[in-house]
């Protein structure tokens, strides 16, 4: 399953964008949203998905559901 970003929650503070490492996040009319078939939930690079660990704002990059999990 990719992540998504409620967009009802972002900021717009940008943490998320630099640190994923599959360049899967990006800006649309000051919120971030994340391309689910660009993100693989950081499987293979980190023990976390980093939007989430990078995220000031609990609980506002969450798995979307609409989408299979990532298989490596």
């Amino acid at each position: 399953m990719a992540y998504k970003i409620d967009a009802s929650q972002c900021t717009g503070c940008s943490a998320c964008e630099p640190e994923c490492p599959n360049v899967a996040i990006r800006e649309k009319d000051g919120v971030y949203l994340i391309n689910p078939k660009k993100c693989t939930e950081c499987i293979g690079h980190f023990d976390e998905p980093q939007c989430v660990a990078a995220c000031p704002v609990d609980e506002t990059c969450m798995i979307d559901n609409d989408f299979a999990r990532y298989q490596a």
